[in-house]
């Protein structure tokens, strides 16, 4: 999949290093729950920004999320992609301020941004 940065993994599914995809035990986790509830959101932005401590979930995705990008969620289920998308729509339309503290840990020199581009923007995705 050639979906855009940072966030490509983000609540969708904590991750692990798999032989071919990544792990689906959190695949039914509720996003909608997660985005919408400001501590619960907190928890997991805290996590990824390196500002708190993670739970065992929000750990595996902070571990996985550096090999998302890089390979372009090759690892990913329909299912994670589509979450990576809705996450990355609601973070880019609602906390822009916090992508861009992301984009600036796991994208410092904009290589998945300028990569990923395109794919966004087929997507509605405007980076």
């Amino acid at each position: 999949m050639s979906r855009p940065i940072v966030f490509l993994c983000l609540f969708v599914v904590a991750c692990v290093y798999a032989a071919s995809t990544y792990t689906t035990k959190y695949d039914n986790i509720d996003l909608d729950e997660i985005l919408n509830n400001d501590r619960i959101y907190k928890k997991y932005f805290d996590c990824l920004a390196n500002k708190g401590k993670c739970t065992p979930d929000g750990k595996e995705l902070k571990d996985a999320l550096p090999d998302a990008l890089k390979t372009g969620c090759q690892k990913c289920t329909e299912k994670q992609k589509h979450g990576a998308e809705k996450v990355l729509k609601y973070l880019l339309e609602h906390k822009k301020a916090d992508y861009d503290v992301l984009e600036k840990l796991y994208d410092p020199e904009g290589v998945y941004r300028k990569k990923y581009s395109q794919e966004a923007a087929k997507h509605g995705v405007k980076l």
